[in-house]
């Protein structure tokens, strides 16, 4: 769990140390005041990324140049650790108890974070892209192994593609291009048959977990998330043989369009024994549930797989639910090491305080212990 946070000109926070060392921790404040950029500094000390995607010269202060986000925390009864991000001069480095890290996949188990903002609502109306990224996310929490194969996969599909437009832009002659087409398909296929087996597998458990939980918050049965695999075949001879059989229309687009990075995820509502995309026809108010459960069920299947607990970040995420939606979600909540809530000033986050519940109000970047009434 967190520790303390320290920020200097990260987004508009004020340079300031936090002592955010309860399990429960509240954010008070109004729109724009700073308390998503607050979660957003933790996220990035835990994994030196922005969780709402913006890029690291983003993050740095209106008016200044560099920006530094440190975190000092405790995991599985190690001693305390100091994780410090910084970026100067339009670089990122990463140091862990003042040792360098070289590589942000050594940041993965360290401290195990999940966040639910409104933002997750992209993973059921929005593009195939940001649901095969949620789902990554879910598999490289507890596999390295996994996102080790998806690096690869992803440098050899660059690499085809820089063949593929080298061709289309008379770079390079047929003959040629045939020749390294030819070796990097077979490297494609081999590490793209092992992420479809990999996503497969997580596919099937992680609906599961997710069928079941829709159940109990929303009484409907039959919701299911399924794995739709671009080449249809489970060999790798079988996706080189796809690979050839498209290799004239990649050519033609001097873009690779089939394989892994074409995989899909869809949203199901089996109703008279009949698979319908259930995401297409929910209403605002379900799909904002779904968003919400793929969450939870993202946390379930991290701690049913490592045995270990990931803080929660809860950005707004009660906001739009009634009361009685708000109570079975809370029913639901993932087992946690450490959670960290924002609420508006009107909403009823007294009901959810107890004796260890630390509340900061934050306006205008500035964070603030509040006193116990």
């Amino acid at each position: 769990m967190f520790k303390f946070l320290r920020t200097v000109a990260f987004r508009n926070l004020a340079d300031n140390e936090t002592d955010v060392s309860a399990k429960n921790i509240f954010l008070v404040g109004k729109n724009g005041q700073g308390k998503t950029n607050f979660l957003e500094a933790l996220y990035f000390c835990a994994y030196a990324s922005s969780f709402r995607g913006a890029k690291d010269a983003a993050l740095v202060r209106s008016g200044e140049k560099d920006f530094s986000a440190g975190a000092e925390f405790c995991a599985d009864k190690k001693p305390d650790s100091v994780i410090v991000v910084k970026y100067e001069n339009l670089r990122k480095t990463i140091a862990l108890n003042g040792k360098r890290l070289e590589d942000r996949r050594e940041l993965l188990e360290i401290i195990p974070c999940v966040v639910f903002c409104h933002e997750d609502m992209e993973f059921i109306s929005g593009t195939q892209e940001k649901r095969r990224w949620f789902f990554d996310q879910t598999q490289s929490l507890y596999d390295i192994v996994y996102l080790d194969d998806l690096r690869k996969y992803r440098r050899v599909l660059k690499n085809r593609n820089t063949v593929l437009r080298d061709f289309r832009l008379g770079s390079t002659g047929r003959a040629e291009t045939e020749n390294m087409l030819d070796v990097l398909d077979e490297q494609l296929t081999s590490y793209g048959v092992r992420l479809m087996e990999k996503r497969r597998e997580a596919a099937e458990r992680f609906s599961a977990v997710f069928g079941s939980l829709y159940v109990e918050v929303s009484g409907i049965e039959g919701v299911a998330a399924a794995y739709v695999p671009s080449w249809k075949t489970n060999s790798a001879a079988g996706a080189a043989l796809r690979l050839r059989e498209r290799r004239e229309a990649d050519i033609a687009q001097g873009l690779t369009l089939s394989g892994p990075h074409r995989d899909r995820y869809v949203f199901l509502y089996r109703r008279s024994g009949k698979d319908e995309e259930f995401a297409e026809k929910a209403s605002t108010g379900q799909r904002r549930l779904l968003a919400l459960l793929l969450r939870v069920a993202q946390a379930k299947c991290f701690s049913v797989m490592t045995g270990k607990t990931p803080v929660l970040f809860l950005d707004d995420v009660l906001l739009e639910l009634d009361g009685e939606k708000r109570r079975r979600f809370l029913s639901v909540m993932p087992d946690y090491r450490q959670a960290f809530f924002t609420f508006l000033p009107e909403e009823p986050y007294d009901k959810y305080r107890n004796s260890g519940t630390m509340t900061y109000s934050v306006q205008g970047g500035v964070v603030r212990l509040c006193k116990e009434a």
